[in-house]
C-alpha cells in the first residue's frame, strides 16, 4: 500500500478507506442485530422456562397440599422428585445461558474476521483497479500512436493510388476526347456528302422538269 501511494492520490485513498470503514461498520451492525435477535430468542426461552417453573411451583403447592394427607414416605419421594426437577431446570437454564454466550462470542469473532477479510479484499481491488486504469491509459496512448502512424502510411498509400488512378483516368479522358473529335469530323464529312448528293438530286430533277416542259 505504501508503494502505491506514489500512484494513487491521497484523496482517493481516503475515500476508499472511508467507504470500506463504513462497510465494515455496517457488517458489524448487521451481526449485532443478529445477536440481539438471539438474545430476544433466549429471553423468550427463559420466560418459557420461568413459566414452566411457575407451573411446577403450583404443582408443588398442590403436591404439598396433597402430601399433607399422605404418609412421610410419599411426601419424601415427591419432595425429592420436585427437587430433582428443579435442579434439572436450573441446569438446563445455566447450560442455555452458557451456550448463548458461547455462540455470541463465536459470532462476534466470525463477524470481525469476515469484516477484516472483506476490508483487505476491497482495498486490494481498489488498488488493483487504480493500477490497471493507469496501465490502460499508457497502453491506449501507445495504441493511439501506432494507429496514427499506420493511418498516415495508409493515407500516403491511398494518395499514391488515387494519383495513379487520376492519371490513368486523365489519359482515358484525353483519348475519349480525341475519339469524339474524330467522330465529329466524320459526321461533318458525312453531312457534307449528303448535302452534295441532295443538291445533285435536286439539280437532276430540275433538268428533267425543264426537259419535259420544253417538250410540251
Amino acid at each position: 500500500l505504501t508503494n502505491c501511494t506514489t500512484v494513487i492520490p491521497l484523496t482517493f485513498q481516503t475515500n476508499v478507506l472511508t467507504e470500506l470503514r463504513k462497510w465494515k461498520l455496517s457488517l458489524i451492525e448487521h451481526h449485532k442485530l443478529q445477536m440481539r435477535q438471539e438474545k430476544e430468542k433466549h429471553a423468550a426461552h427463559v420466560k418459557q422456562l420461568s413459566n414452566e417453573m411457575e407451573n411446577l411451583k403450583e404443582l408443588l403447592h398442590t403436591y404439598e397440599i396433597s402430601i399433607g394427607r399422605k404418609d412421610e414416605v410419599v411426601i419424601t419421594n415427591l419432595t425429592q422428585a420436585l427437587e430433582r426437577q428443579k435442579e434439572r431446570i436450573e441446569l438446563m437454564r445455566n447450560f442455555t445461558l452458557w451456550r448463548i454466550q458461547h455462540v455470541q462470542a463465536k459470532q462476534e469473532e466470525y463477524a470481525n474476521r469476515i469484516a477484516d477479510r472483506q476490508f483487505r479484499t476491497a482495498l486490494t481491488k481498489k488498488v488493483w483497479a487504480a493500477w490497471r486504469s493507469l496501465s490502460e491509459e499508457k497502453w491506449k496512448e501507445k495504441v493511439a500512436k501506432a494507429c496514427q502512424l499506420r493511418a498516415e502510411d495508409v493515407c500516403v498509400q491511398l494518395t499514391n493510388d488515387y494519383e495513379a488512378k487520376i492519371a490513368e483516368l486523365t489519359a482515358a479522358l484525353e483519348q475519349t476526347k480525341a475519339e469524339i473529335l474524330r467522330l465529329h469530323s466524320e459526321r461533318e464529312q458525312y453531312e457534307d456528302t449528303m448535302k452534295k448528293a441532295f443538291m445533285r438530286g435536286v439539280c437532276a430533277l430540275n433538268l428533267e422538269a425543264m426537259t419535259m416542259f420544253q417538250g410540251k
